[in-house]
């Protein structure tokens, strides 16, 4: 059962978890809830006789903290067989979060499973007694007769009317635009445009709530234990960003030395002293702050030392550390093949003039190793990080605030060795007289000394802003968090908890809404974290909506992602059907290891519930969550002609191994190395303030005197590099009751064998996996495994203990 397996012979056990400000301890053994057993096996139902927990079980041991267990005795009757479902009434004043229910001793069965993880409030706010269903598995069609009815009311409960406004307590999955980002009620430049329902600004839907925009809480339901980190972003907006702006006027100089912003992580910074530390001690617990910083009892704080200055302070000043992370950091998923030189736009030509790029054969040759241009393309030699598109369009408003940006494109060449070596930096910015007139670009290239070498080494900063934010907005919270949400209401609202794809996804979902629900109040808010800590400031949601119009759900599956960036090539011979064109790319290596499991595990499990593809056809569950995937959660998607069509067990098999894959995987590659990379901030800025110095200038004086000091007046400033690393320590951390791929909260998910033995293997291949990633970073010919800051690539490393580790897969899209 699900407690722990010491308790396995346990009687009866109703297993239950209370969030702290709900548990009372012993007052729950009042007697305030009753169950039935629903029978299985005729055709018409026969409910049991209501059974009152009445006593708390005292004489075991107590399971983890805020859990407790009861016995309940239900009446056999002889003409009972085996339980298909229980209904339950919560008779207590408080709601309680029930994780399952184990029956022993069954007679002619045995144990039977009943896997809950749901809360279950007073009865009073229910119209019908909960229903729980037996962990046995149904397809529609092979649903026991009696159990049909159950069924259906429980989905048509999950998927509402449609109207008014949704409790906590009210069971109701249902969809709503992105439009609670603004607050204009507080002030008009508060106001944000409306994401989603309209060709200007396209958007995946959001779960609803039916509550005001703009005036109240949008959290979908409760959180476990991992409530710790999602209440410590909350404490970061009500408390230390108040905190944090006081110190930078206090101490308003910036950075002067990287010395300087080392004192972060290694002697401490000092808080301000007096009413302003007493508020933070009074307000966030004293737990809390040991997360995200280290405060003795002098106020002095520091934040824990990122894993690329650990080894080596400065490695990630040199190109080769630069390039590497474009393959093995946070951002390993827009690297691309170039296959045009010089490359080319595709913004339409009216409206944006030219902005084809101006760099030049002479710019590159120097450093391809005496191969041409034309040789190294046709060698797929060529690579290019290209942010000048996506960015471009938006460039005049952007600079109209305090940040100054470019648009900007980085051509890297493939070397024998296996490792990138940047070639040349092309920044644009729009034409001063008007953006039809095209782009005014400046090229760059490698240098190491002099006013030269500071030259390149702020141009490398242009393009790690540029990447961050990218980074942030599409590939981390675009690509998984607001995609992925769709899946799970279409999933809440069409595929009842018996259904075998619902029990495949399920663990997948896991705190995803409620997360997501936490960042729309104030991460991606107007006026939220992510705006006073990402360059596009007010335009980030509204940029990330218009790049959404790129989104193709077929192509992130990770193989067609590989093959349509150019860095690999279709191949059948190769061991997972693709080769890649630089061998040793650790993102994709062990990314393409994970896939293949997670399909295989697919594959085995799908199989098995679905013989031929009449059944997909004909399984009335599974085509309605389809169709109201693509038609309401994807809405403005919904006449793409790339959606897959839902009639073979191929498409299905696809479809789920590419959302496991989104949801887990590919969210662990760009999510848990943010602090790692980005938690020392010279190494990935997220703002930059000043424009490239000019010769002949003040500030090019300046540079050639002091560049440290004109590097740090450039990237992000103090306030918002305090906000932005404390942000990211908390989204790279593992909650303590992470559940990784390959892993289930519960052992007794499904009845059926031939899953479970499947899913065994699944976990057997992933560990393997990870014996393979221990290896390959050992091995000193792979040298983008581990690179000049002695980052060893483990993102994609299945497995994590709690906490700041830079490894593990969660099964969902969550922190």
């Amino acid at each position: 059962m699900c407690v722990s397996d010491r308790f396995r012979n346990a009687a009866e056990i109703v297993k239950e978890i209370a969030s702290t400000k709900k548990r009372t301890g012993k007052g729950w053994v009042e007697p305030w809830r009753s169950s039935r057993t629903v029978e299985e096996g005729f055709l018409r139902r026969k409910v049991g006789k209501p059974a009152i927990l009445r006593d708390w079980i005292t004489t075991i041991a107590p399971l983890t903290v805020g859990e407790s267990s009861y016995k309940v005795s239900f009446e056999w009757d002889e003409e009972m067989q085996v339980p298909g479902a229980f209904l339950i009434q919560n008779n207590h004043h408080s709601e309680f979060y029930l994780k399952s229910l184990t029956l022993e001793d069954v007679p002619g069965h045995g144990q039977v499973h009943f896997v809950c993880n749901s809360w279950v409030y007073p009865a009073k706010r229910y119209k019908k007694d909960r229903v729980f269903f037996t962990n046995k598995a149904y397809l529609p069609s092979q649903t026991p007769e009696f159990l049909r009815s159950y069924r259906e009311e429980e989905l048509e409960l999950l998927r509402g009317d449609g109207t008014g406004m949704l409790e906590e307590w009210d069971r109701v999955y249902d969809y709503a635009f992105y439009n609670d980002l603004g607050d204009p009620d507080k002030d008009i430049d508060d106001a944000r445009p409306v994401l989603g329902g309209s060709l200007e600004y396209p958007y995946p839907r959001r779960g609803r709530t039916g509550r005001p925009p703009t005036k109240s809480d949008e959290r979908f339901g409760h959180l476990k234990l991992s409530d710790f980190l999602a209440n410590g972003l909350k404490s970061i907006v009500q408390f230390l960003v108040p905190e944090f702006e006081a110190l930078c006027d206090i101490s308003p100089d910036e950075f002067d030395s990287f010395e300087d912003i080392m004192k972060l992580y290694e002697g401490g910074f000092k808080l301000p002293g007096g009413p302003l530390l007493d508020r933070i001690r009074e307000n966030i617990p004293l737990e809390m702050l040991k997360v995200f910083l280290e405060i003795d009892s002098s106020g002095v704080a520091k934040f824990p030392k990122p894993q690329v200055i650990k080894e080596d302070k400065s490695a990630w000043r040199t190109d080769e550390e630069f390039a590497k992370e474009m393959l093995a950091g946070v951002n390993p998923v827009k690297i691309r093949l170039l296959k045009e030189f010089p490359p080319k736009s595709k913004l339409d030509v009216e409206v944006y003039g030219n902005q084809n790029s101006t760099i030049k054969s002479h710019h590159v040759e120097k450093s391809l190793n005496g191969l041409k241009v034309d040789e190294a393309l046709l060698a797929n030699r060529l690579f290019i990080l290209d942010h000048h598109d996506s960015l471009m369009p938006y460039l005049r408003r952007i600079n109209a605030t305090a940040n100054k940006i470019y648009a900007s494109r980085t051509l890297l060449f493939l070397q024998d060795d296996g490792t990138l070596k940047p070639l040349v930096i092309e920044l644009s910015l729009p034409h001063a007289e008007g953006d039809n007139l095209g782009a005014v670009s400046n090229v760059y290239t490698p240098a190491e000394n002099g006013v030269e070498g500071a030259v390149w080494q702020l141009a490398k900063a242009y393009v790690a802003v540029n990447d961050s934010g990218i980074h942030q907005l599409v590939s981390h919270w675009l690509n998984t968090h607001a995609v992925v949400e769709p899946f799970v209401i279409a999933a809440n609202r069409q595929l009842s908890v018996l259904h075998p794809i619902y029990k495949l996804l399920y663990p997948h979902f896991r705190d995803t809404m409620n997360i997501n629900a936490f960042a729309r109040q104030i991460l991606i808010n107007g006026g939220g974290i992510l705006e006073k800590t990402v360059f596009p400031e007010k335009y980030s949601m509204e940029l990330s909506s218009v790049l959404y119009k790129d989104w193709v759900f077929p192509d992130q599956a990770l193989p067609v992602d590989l093959v349509k960036r150019g860095m690999a090539i279709e191949d059948s011979d190769s061991p997972h059907g693709v080769r890649l064109l630089i061998e040793d790319y650790p993102y994709a290596v062990d990314g393409l290891e994970i896939w293949s499991a997670i399909k295989s595990w697919v594959e085995d499990y799908c199989k098995f519930y679905y013989t031929n593809d009449e059944m997909i056809k004909n399984d009335k569950e599974l085509q309605s969550w389809w169709k109201e995937l693509r038609e309401e959660g994807h809405g403005d998607k919904k006449h793409e002609a790339w959606w897959p069509e839902m009639n073979s067990c191929k498409e299905l098999i696809d479809i789920c191994t590419t959302f496991i894959w989104i949801a887990s995987a590919l969210h662990a590659a760009v999510n848990y190395g943010q602090y790692p990379y980005a938690g020392y901030a010279p190494n990935r800025p997220t703002i930059s303030r000043r424009f490239m110095p000019e010769p002949g200038t003040p500030e090019y004086e300046e540079l050639k005197e002091n560049p440290d000091k004109v590097f740090l007046k450039t990237i992000t400033a103090q306030f918002q590099m305090l906000l932005g690393i404390a942000l990211i320590e908390l989204l790279s951390r593992h909650s303590s009751d992470e559940v990784y791929l390959g892993q289930r909260e519960c052992p007794e998910w499904t009845l059926d064998a031939e899953p479970l033995n499947a899913f065994k293997k699944f976990g057997t291949k992933l560990k393997e996996i990870e014996e393979r990633i221990v290896a390959m970073n050992n091995n000193v010919k792979l040298k983008n495994r581990v690179g000049p800051a002695k980052v060893p690539y483990t993102l994609l490393y299945p497995t994590s203990e709690e906490g700041l580790t830079g490894m593990g897969i969660p099964n969902s899209t969550a922190i």
